[in-house]
């Protein structure tokens, strides 16, 4: 790692988690995109994505496994 970097660790929960227009999993591909996206921002800024993203997913849809991402700046 070089400063500056971001290290994530976490659940399959928000993968794994279902939503959008066809009801299907978020995905890993998906995931890592958007970590990749937002690894610039301050870590205060990705919470409030992640979040954000995770709710527009889900929609009406119920939480269905835990979710864990813990995500450190070199």
């Amino acid at each position: 790692m070089e400063k500056g970097d971001c290290f994530y660790v976490f659940t399959d929960g928000f993968p794994d988690q279902f939503g959008g227009p066809k009801g299907r999993k978020f995905m890993y591909k998906s995931f890592k995109q958007l970590l990749m996206r937002i690894s610039s921002k301050p870590m205060s800024h990705q919470q409030v994505e992640l979040n954000n993203v995770l709710s527009d997913w889900m929609g009406e849809l119920e939480q269905v496994d835990d979710i864990l991402i813990i995500g450190n700046r070199a």
